[in-house]
């Protein structure tokens, strides 16, 4: 038997020398636990004559992959088996990777087709030299054996097929599109990037420096008009945003409901669900993205809201579906006020009832109320029976979303710009979008487990203020190197400037920490965190603005009058920071950005840095990958090192977590301590999500997404959602995850 060499030659194979490969990178890792000759028995079972070398690495991290919960460090081991293939089969230079990028050919018709930008390509090479000797390659091997092949598939560039880059290409090449020819900047962000200080999103790992550098994630959009052409256009705008990668929100609020007459014709109005059938079609054509990349907002009092509920669920007609979009309630308070008070509910047709939309708080009860005392409205239901259906819904699909419309508009630093109509594609970007402007947020998460001590159990807020400070200046610069698909979104970036600056790894945090999640303790960490958060951001933004001038609309907006977003909260801050000294600044020189924090629940940055996801807690205890064709569910590292280090560890163990979901609360052998700490989202009250949202809400001038784990949700659920509310939160909640049902 032999194998296929890379160079082409052909060698017998021999088991010692695949021990051998594998045993050269279990440097560190615990040798009482990892044995590279079960992996190359293995191996060697499932060879055959002529294997190549790729495909005998590949076999040996897969097979290392499928005996994590043997160890943790088969997860190390699995990685770097894959990851060192990698490096054999790719140009260690990077200019010279870069070079190949740039000089990419068509492989059919041989004509080029740059993937690299000719302005990238010209500043990495004249800079060849100190990029090359920057990139510390070694980083490569911190990333899990999952987070590789899901950059191996999706975002390392490729040729022709097959991956060209290496890791620390991506995150180079992410750091010059960032800093363009500002090279000292460019390896500063490299250097955090690498070391997993904080991350970006898909969108701008895949796109940077290439020649479609569209680095943003969200974008939010209203309706162009209630006729054909605002129909179509708005259509279009989608197409072209989902066809380069963005996430949307859009409101149809001013869609004339169903059965309304239309004077340039003589007929009447089809409503909204043809309208939204044609966009779920239209979109799905041009989307690049395997999943739904569009949410569709609706305020409650549309007369069409009934069949705009049913536009998710599996059964019904299927011309009254479309499934591949999200849906979320831009939800007033006077429908929560008049649930609460079980009152009548009044539908209405914006056509007939103008204005709503444009209105809130007392404006707008002012003209519900005057619309139905003139009898405008189409038809008067219970308020609380629409609600139920609205929490059914929920059970069913998962959506749609709650955000509160009248705290959204009261606690926003754009009010002085217009009515805010919708939130983005989750529920954390909240800008003013119109017409003539289509906002576009570039946004950042930042790995909090980083500031973590272990051993001291400190946190280390000064550094998380320096990399929240370098994150500003990083997404401002983005700002203005970013590829604007159309002039609207182009004149709202240049005009407002926002970004979105969230954290992951806030319950690795509290684990690291030793603080349970429902602790006080963690709850005080929590409001720490995001008060330094905005702090940061803002000391940054106006710094920039000290340089470059306060971004457009800055004059009277609230922040121009001295109010911050816990003012609008009537909240106080801790006395961690000098907020005094800081508004003073801010008064005489302004910020360069209308709005900067927003709590994002992204799950590919959160694996991107191997963190739980945003600052939920963790949802199980175990997790799964895919190895061998097959699916093995693996113990989280975390647990499995604590139950290692209180030499708890062994096959029982495991097989009971397992058996049991990931929860460990029913195991007798485990302390009390660690069951504490590894307290999963479904055995806690998910009054804590809304406890800990509200604590740190008044350092958030956007919003958060927030997730709920629910085993009966029905009769929990209402009172969730009125307790965000009451609590001033301007988004309730975004997804409604059950167990045991599609949605979870």
């Amino acid at each position: 038997m032999h194998v296929l060499k890379r160079d082409g030659r052909k060698e017998p194979v021999h088991f010692d020398e695949i021990t051998a490969r594998i045993k050269t990178l279990c440097y560190d890792l615990d040798m009482n636990y990892v044995d590279p000759s079960i992996i190359a028995l293995r191996v060697i079972t499932d060879l055959y004559s002529g294997v190549t070398t790729v495909e005998l690495d590949n076999l040996a991290s897969e097979i290392a992959a499928s005996m994590i919960n043997q160890h943790p460090d088969y997860a190390i081991l699995a990685a770097r088996i894959a990851i060192s293939n990698l490096h054999k089969e790719t140009k260690k230079t990077f200019s010279e990777v870069i070079a190949d990028l740039y000089d990419a050919k068509n492989s059919i018709t041989n004509k080029r087709l740059p993937i690299i930008s000719e302005k990238y390509y010209k500043i990495i090479q004249s800079n060849a030299d100190k990029l090359n000797s920057a990139i510390i390659y070694d980083r490569d091997f911190n990333y899990s054996y999952t987070t590789y092949k899901m950059l191996e598939t999706n975002h390392l560039l490729k040729l022709n097929g097959k991956v060209v880059e290496r890791p620390q290409h991506m995150l180079m090449r992410v750091a010059i599109a960032i800093h363009d020819d500002d090279i000292d900047k460019a390896i500063e962000t490299y250097n955090f990037l690498s070391k997993q200080y904080f991350i970006y999103p898909a969108q701008t790992l895949d796109t940077a420096c290439t020649v479609t550098q569209q680095m943003a994630s969200s974008f939010l959009l209203t309706m162009s008009g209630d006729s054909i052409d605002g129909i179509l256009d708005t259509l279009e705008r989608s197409a072209v945003l989902c066809h380069y990668n963005g996430d949307i929100g859009f409101n149809v609020h001013c869609i004339r409901a169903k059965n309304t007459p239309i004077r340039g014709t003589g007929g009447v109005s089809n409503g909204l669900v043809p309208m939204l059938k044609a966009y779920n079609t239209s979109i799905a054509t041009v989307s690049r993205k395997n999943t739904e990349q569009v949410t569709v907002y609706l305020e409650p009092w549309h007369a069409d809201i009934f069949e705009f509920l049913d536009l998710k669920k599996n059964i019904g007609e299927e011309k009254l579906r479309a499934k591949d979009m999200f849906y979320a309630l831009w939800t007033p308070d006077l429908f929560m006020q008049r649930i609460f008070n079980d009152d009548v509910w009044s539908l209405m047709c914006p056509h007939e009832c103008p204005d709503l939309i444009e209105a809130y708080g007392e404006e707008f009860e002012l003209l519900y109320t005057r619309y139905e005392k003139e009898g405008r409205f189409r038809k008067q239901i219970k308020a609380r029976d629409l609600w139920l259906l609205i929490i059914q819904t929920q059970f069913e699909t998962g959506t749609p979303y709650i955000v509160y419309k009248d705290h959204c508009n009261r606690k926003t630093n754009h009010q002085n710009l217009g009515t805010i109509k919708c939130s983005g594609f989750s529920t954390e970007i909240i800008q003013y979008s119109s017409s003539d402007e289509i906002a576009m947020c570039n946004t950042a998460s930042i790995a909090v487990n980083m500031f973590v001590d272990p051993i001291k159990k400190t946190f280390d807020f000064n550094k998380l203020k320096e990399i929240v400070k370098i994150v500003t200046y990083n997404l401002d610069k983005m700002i203005d190197a970013n590829f604007y698909p159309l002039p609207e979104i182009k004149l709202s970036c240049e005009k407002h400037r926002s970004i979105g600056i969230g954290v992951q790894g806030l319950a690795d945090a509290f684990i690291l920490m030793r603080y349970p999640f429902e602790s006080q303790e963690a709850r005080k960490l929590n409001i720490q965190i995001f008060e330094t958060l905005y702090y940061g951001a803002l000391e940054a933004s106006c710094e920039i603005a000290i340089k470059k001038g306060s971004y457009v609309s800055y004059k009277g907006s609230p922040i121009s009058k001295g109010m911050l977003q816990y003012d609008m909260w009537n909240a106080k801050p801790t006395d961690l920071w000098d907020w005094n000294t800081l508004k003073k600044k801010i008064e005489e020189h302004g910020v360069r950005n209308s709005l900067l924090i927003a709590q994002m629940s992204d799950a590919f940055m959160a694996q991107m840095l191997e963190n739980n996801v945003s600052v939920e807690p963790y949802t199980s205890n175990i997790y799964v990958i895919h190895a061998l064709s097959k699916q093995f569910r693996i113990v989280k590292p975390r647990l499995l090192r604590d139950l290692i280090e209180k030499k708890l560890w062994d096959e029982n163990i495991c097989n009971k977590i397992i058996n049991n979901d990931g929860s460990i609360q029913n195991i007798e052998d485990i302390p009390n301590e660690l069951k504490l700490l590894y307290k999963t989202a479904w055995e806690m009250p998910q009054k804590t999500i809304f406890d800990m949202a509200a604590c740190r809400g008044p350092f958030i001038d956007q919003s958060q997404c927030l997730n709920v784990h629910m085993i009966d949700p029905l009769e929990k659920l209402t009172s969730m959602h009125f307790y965000a509310w009451e609590n001033g939160l301007k988004s309730s909640i975004c997804h409604v995850i059950i167990s045991g049902s599609e949605t979870e």
